[in-house]
């Protein structure tokens, strides 16, 4: 026979898993802000019996953890301490669950609040191996033809910086990030990266999911380090060359999941990715996406770029 205190508990679970199972999940964001849409993305897990708890993405910088998320009567609320603001508020995000969206505001640090809508993320799961095709040239050595830089016009310090020099792309100060015009679903990934002492770069797959590229020799194993998915999965171990020296990424991306070589040594094998990072393109995690190299964040330079695409 159940005891009174065991039957409340039962109650009580129940009714937070019918109320709470709308909102529990991967949220894909959008926001608009002006005639600019930025992306961003929001995951709600349940905490015991009675809370929930997330993780947040803004248009840039690493995943947030939520220490509790409120949902009630359709309405979520939470706030977070900034990360990279040079205000000292919270960020404060509320809205409304409707026709499975949540749509809300987002009150930021620096007083300014934005209109957002989330949709359910996909699982992009596969349940079965791809074959991948031969690998191809998606950087021709000469010249940046199938690439086109993100500048900024508005923005002199955004404004493209690419060159190709003597076979290698390069950016040689801080401006732009750059893309390839075409874009791909699964592939294995290909390439060579030349990353000088306290710079930062990344290689983001699909425009959405960076694998970080820093000065990483001599560093322990980090999300924000070298070879790790940025903010989300941190690399087994760290073989990282000197600062200055020729180094390579070999990355195979189906659906979510991610395997990634660095220097010949596998340090993520098979992880899944949660959801897009900071300075990802957009939000439309289902749609094929480019690669694209971050070039706002210091000097890079790449070479030898293949990639081999799932059949």
């Amino acid at each position: 026979m159940k005891t009174l205190l065991s039957i409340l508990l039962c109650i009580l679970c129940t009714t937070l898993s019918i109320s709470a199972q709308s909102i529990e999940g991967r949220w894909d964001i959008t926001i608009t802000k002006g005639d600019k849409k930025i992306p961003s993305w929001l995951e709600v897990n349940h905490s015991g019996l009675k809370y929930l708890n997330g993780r947040f993405v803004g248009s840039g910088g690493s995943a947030r953890p939520i220490s509790r998320v409120n949902f009630k009567d359709n309405k979520m609320s939470f706030a977070i301490p900034p990360q990279w603001d040079k205000e000292d508020k919270d960020l404060v995000v509320e809205a409304d669950l409707k026709d499975g969206k949540l749509m809300g505001t987002m009150n930021q640090p620096n007083g300014e609040v934005i209109n957002w809508v989330g949709v359910k993320a996909p699982k992009l799961i596969n349940t079965t191996e791809p074959t991948f095709g031969k690998p191809m040239a998606i950087f021709n050595g000469k010249n940046l033809e199938g690439w086109e830089a993100i500048g900024r016009e508005d923005r002199p310090e955004k404004a493209s910086q690419w060159v190709v020099e003597n076979g290698v792309m390069k950016s040689p100060k801080s401006g732009a990030n750059i893309r390839t015009t075409q874009t791909f679903n699964d592939f294995k990934l290909h390439v060579e990266f030349r990353v000088p002492a306290g710079s930062n770069s990344g290689v983001y797959l699909r425009g959405r999911y960076e694998a970080q590229i820093t000065d990483g020799f001599g560093v322990e194993p980090s999300v924000i380090e070298l070879g790790g998915i940025y903010g989300f999965v941190k690399p087994l171990e760290m073989p990282a060359k000197k600062a200055g020296e020729w180094q390579s990424f070999d990355i195979t991306l189906v659906g979510r999941v991610v395997t990634v070589m660095l220097n010949g040594k596998t340090t993520i094998y098979k992880n899944e990715i949660p959801g897009i990072t900071g300075g990802a393109i957009d939000s439309n995690e289902s749609e094929p996406g480019p690669i694209m190299f971050q070039g706002d964040h210091g000097p890079i330079e790449f070479r030898n770029i293949t990639i081999a695409l799932a059949k």
